[in-house]
């Protein structure tokens, strides 16, 4: 089935300028990427997105962390698009995620793990929703 979801480079690869790598590692992966764009997440902006997040004890890093520099947001599409990110995303924890995943490759910890994606097709929709409009996504 194709199918669409979201993801996010986050500040820990924006930083080190290592966008295109990921964006490699993605589309040898066989998903299309169909939106980008390069933004910068406000506090408020962060907190919204991860909302179902919030008042866990990880929270206020987690938008310190996604607020620090610039993201990229991508909508990915392909065959069974999320299950499929998130194995090229790999563990959220790199040092336990598969050897050739994005995080395995270049995530610096469980905080700055390199990515985020869609981890259902409900998420999916809310989430691509968030950041594009209908008329930004191509095929």
């Amino acid at each position: 089935m194709i199918e669409r979801t979201l993801s996010i480079i986050k500040p820990d690869a924006t930083s080190r300028a290592i966008t295109g790598k990921v964006n490699a590692m993605i589309e040898e992966k066989g998903l299309k990427i169909v939106a980008q764009k390069l933004i910068r997440l406000t506090a408020v902006q962060a907190e919204e997105f991860y909302q179902e997040h919030m008042g866990k004890p990880f929270f206020p890093n987690l938008v310190e962390i996604m607020t620090s520099a610039p993201i990229v947001v991508q909508v990915l599409q392909g065959e069974n698009a999320i299950t499929e990110y998130r194995k090229v995303m790999g563990a959220t924890n790199p040092a336990v995620a598969e050897e050739g995943t994005i995080r395995k490759t270049f995530a610096l910890s469980i905080d700055k793990n390199t990515v985020h994606g869609s981890d259902s097709p409900e998420s999916a929709k809310r989430e691509i929703a968030f950041f594009f409009s209908e008329l930004e996504i191509y095929e």
